[in-house]
């Protein structure tokens, strides 16, 4: 298989599994505009819970013991946390936290 037709299936895939997220509740709910209790539930914790995986995989292999004492990121973890209470937005908080540890990563420790 050359490289152009194993890129083209790779898009193919990719665009298939994404038209499948968006048509496969509407084939399963219809267009009924009472949504079950169930996937309001869903719409309302899975974010959360998704956030909390994200930062348990991220802080996994943080070493306290070893130098720099996982101060990276617990400062990029606090500037996270203070931005998103400040502005209220998600990606700007994720994409200043990411900024403050590259740099303290790569400049300080």
């Amino acid at each position: 298989m050359t490289r152009e037709v194993h890129a083209m299936l790779i898009l193919f895939t990719i665009g298939a599994v994404t038209l499948a997220t968006r048509i496969l509740p509407v084939l399963i709910f219809g267009r009924k505009e009472h949504i079950p209790p169930y996937i309001l539930y869903l719409g309302k914790t899975v974010p959360y819970t998704a956030m909390g995986l994200l930062i348990v995989y991220c802080l996994k292999d943080v070493n306290v013991a070893q130098k720099p004492y996982g101060l990276p990121e617990l400062l990029a973890l606090s500037v996270v946390t203070g931005t998103y209470l400040w502005k209220r937005h998600t990606i700007f908080s994720v994409l200043i936290g990411t900024i403050t540890y590259m740099v303290l990563v790569q400049m300080v420790f």
